[in-house]
């Protein structure tokens, strides 16, 4: 029997009993389909995580005041509270060659007004390098002046959607608002860039450093930004923004140090898992149809025994028999693969559309992995029923028995 012939003869198998194929065909279809779906919500779920972090700037460092403990218990009784950032402590940080620039933030909440138009807002307080080590834009005017961050000026610079709700299409360069009880002059409105890690650039607004310190009545930096000269310096930087801290803050390391290949690395991972493990709970329903598929290729063989009969009486041999049920199924799982990944893509296109600002994404090593493990669950569960086929005495068959 030649390899056409097998094909043939397990197509023809299909063609001639329609509802159950299709029967069979969407089961297969259903489970990598699944499988397909969920993997690409956990791939843009990755993606969107790392482009979060990428567009918050190049070549990245956070400082936080407070050491983070990784060592698991309470914190020590002994020891008095961790010294605050200052923005002494955030200029010192210039003396390291590895540091090209340093934006400290102070950051809090606040009535913003103009006229009888009043909102809540984000208000952070830094210095003009934010722009470059934020990846900012400007779509009006200039951003904060340079100079001195211990004496800045009461200007502000504020996001599209605040300029919208308290001015409409008018001009504002040159106007005054209003934060808390201080008047500050605006000077420049930022770009939109929509959402960064929950925080709306549009619904900001950023003034001076030492105004926000004010402002807000403390001293303290809620964190210092630090741009390194290169992605390769970032090492050196980090030594150096903790040997610096240690000897300002009377040798204690009460900071915590983050840099933003680190936060893509570990973010990598966890997303990384966590697709897998989505993917593997999906697959189950790949065992479902497999096992759909032995049951009624085992209700086909005790259907089909003259057939089967017939076949060895014609001097096919159990291997032959066997791997005319195994073209079966293989043709099965292949073709309800197929039917799910075009259903998945459909699915896929369809949320792409529906949220364009978070995008799916199939990864080609979850393709051909959906497309392999179909065929190989088809072959697994057609095994038995080729081989209860393949052992039918012909004589039996023939009669029916």
């Amino acid at each position: 029997m030649l390899a056409e012939d097998i094909l043939k003869f397990g197509s023809n198998a299909l063609s001639g009993a329609r509802t159950r194929t299709w029967l069979m065909l969407l089961a297969m279809a259903i489970g990598i389909g699944s499988v397909v779906v969920l993997t690409a919500l956990g791939e843009g779920a990755r993606r969107y995580v790392s482009n979060e972090f990428s567009n918050l700037g190049t070549n990245l460092i956070v400082v936080l005041p407070g050491r983070t403990e990784t060592t698991g218990g309470a914190p020590p009784i002994i020891g008095g509270t961790p010294e605050d950032l200052t923005l002494n402590d955030a200029l010192a940080l210039l003396r390291s060659s590895s540091v090209r620039k340093i934006a400290p933030v102070v950051i809090g909440s606040a009535p913003v007004s103009h006229q009888q138009l009043e909102r809540e807002v984000t208000v952070v307080g830094s210095t003009y390098d934010l722009l470059h080590v934020r990846n900012m834009a400007m779509a009006l005017g200039e951003f904060l002046p340079p100079g001195d961050p211990t004496r800045g000026g009461a200007v502000v610079v504020i996001g599209t959607t605040l300029k919208e709700e308290l001015f409409g299409n008018k001009k504002v360069l040159g106007e005054w608002i209003r934060i808390h009880d201080s008047r500050f002059r605006i000077i420049g409105v930022l770009q939109p860039l929509g959402e960064s890690l929950g925080m709306d650039v549009g619904d900001l607004a950023i003034i001076p450093v030492s105004r926000a310190q004010s402002l807000f009545n403390t001293e303290s930096l809620f964190r210092i930004l630090v741009q390194a000269n290169g992605r390769e310096d970032i090492p050196k930087a980090q030594q150096a923004i903790k040997d610096i801290l240690r000897e300002r803050h009377d040798g204690e390391e009460d900071v915590t140090i983050i840099t933003q290949d680190a936060l893509l690395s570990t973010f990598d991972e966890i997303f990384q898992a966590l697709t897998a493990t989505v993917a593997g709970i999906a697959a189950i329903s790949l065992g479902v149809a497999g096992i759909l598929i032995m049951n009624v290729m085992l209700v086909a063989v005790s259907q089909r025994t003259t057939e089967i009969g017939l076949l060895k009486a014609l001097g096919s041999s159990e291997q032959q028999i066997m791997q005319l049920f195994l073209v079966e199924a293989a043709l099965l799982s292949t073709f309800g693969a197929l039917i799910g990944v075009a259903v998945a893509y459909a699915g896929v296109w369809g949320l792409n559309q529906v949220f364009p600002d978070f995008p799916l994404f199939v990864p080609l090593w979850a393709l051909a992995a959906a497309l392999m493990v179909a065929l190989i669950t088809g072959l697994l569960f057609g095994v038995m029923p080729a081989k209860r086929a393949a052992r039918l005495d012909p004589v039996q068959a023939l009669s029916g028995r």
